[in-house]
């Protein structure tokens, strides 16, 4: 759920939570729903550690009336025929490679969101809930249950301000183990005295404050700038850290022509890095992207960490949105 869906989104280093205004607004801020004029659709996928991992997003988003909105989406990501070697060896010691099996890890994440116009001008607010499932093959499957809350401010000369609590109520996770498949793990290698792990998680809550501005210049040409400051609630390797909260900024813009073609970069994911002498190195993640829209169907793609300048997660994502004012 970190990640971040759209490549639009994500070569801007995720710094929408102000302006996001489509389908992919349920993941960022589902305030931003109640920009929608027509129905859209939203597909993208990505992969990770060299097409080990496997990330994909599929979302649905409706307007309501002209006071409300609606949206779908759900979010998978996994690792397909994985090798259990656990009953490689018999119990008289052979090897017998018919014993190995394949299973799957995977994690979802289904979203319904729902989104309102306040009474005061340019005032909006979001919600959504979240059904989480993670299962790891036959050993252990969890379900988890969460909330998010948005609201987006747009001023009279275009400023843009938005607001996006995670997890707000924290997310719980409880999970189910197989204690006979775990078993099968702990007898798999000799003296292995490894005791059944803690069964329920909790997500703590999470603040995204972000501010943006649409400029345009002789009509044809717009460049939209926008800024985030991610909040967490615990003390971690972001730029900014304390007991109370760490926050890490991210910074992105877009440069449009006729609304048709984008050019989009950012930098965010600020980190202090440990070195092996115990020294810290500021470290950052910039990203790019481009993107193409024409007659309700776009086409957008990042690169996420251009010249690998951080150890954070990268990839090449591509991305597709569909308005269904085309079949009109």
């Amino acid at each position: 759920m970190n990640i971040g869906v759209d490549a639009a989104a994500l070569g801007m280093s995720n710094a929408v939570t102000s302006h996001t205004s489509d389908v992919n607004s349920g993941y960022w801020n589902p305030a931003g729903l109640l920009k929608l004029e027509d129905n859209q659709m939203a597909l993208m996928h990505s992969s990770y550690f060299a097409n080990i991992a496997n990330y994909d997003y599929a979302a649905f988003a409706k307007p309501i009336d002209n006071q409300s909105a609606f949206a779908v989406s759900l979010i998978r990501f996994a690792v397909d025929d994985i090798l259990n070697t656990t009953q490689l060896i018999d119990e008289q010691g052979n090897i017998n490679y018919d014993r190995i099996s394949l299973f799957s890890t995977a994690d979802y994440a289904l979203t319904f969101s729902y989104a309102r116009a306040l009474p005061v001008d340019g005032l909006n607010y979001g919600v959504n809930a979240k059904v989480i499932r993670r299962i790891i093959g036959d050993f252990a499957s969890s379900w988890g249950f969460g909330f998010d809350a948005g609201v987006q401010f747009e001023t009279d000369n275009n400023w843009k301000f938005g607001l996006m609590a995670r997890d707000i109520t924290t997310t719980f996770n409880a999970w189910a183990i197989d204690e006979d498949e775990f078993k099968k793990v702990q007898d798999a290698v000799e003296g292995q005295n490894q005791e059944l792990p803690e069964t329920t998680e909790i997500t703590i809550p999470k603040l995204q404050l972000g501010v943006s501005k649409l400029f345009t210049f002789h009509y044809d040409y717009t460049l939209l700038a926008a800024a985030n400051l991610n909040v967490r609630f615990e003390e971690n390797n972001d730029i900014i850290s304390s007991s109370f909260a760490s926050i890490d900024p991210a910074l992105g813009f877009e440069f449009g022509y006729i609304d048709m073609v984008y050019l989009r970069g950012g930098v965010g994911n600020f980190q202090n890095e440990l070195q092996i002498d115990n020294t810290e190195q500021l470290s950052f993640q910039p990203s790019f992207g481009v993107g193409f829209k024409y007659n309700g169907i776009q086409v957008d793609y990042a690169f996420t960490d251009i010249g690998d300048q951080s150890v954070a997660l990268y990839s090449n994502v591509f991305s597709l949105k569909l308005d269904f004012s085309i079949f009109r």
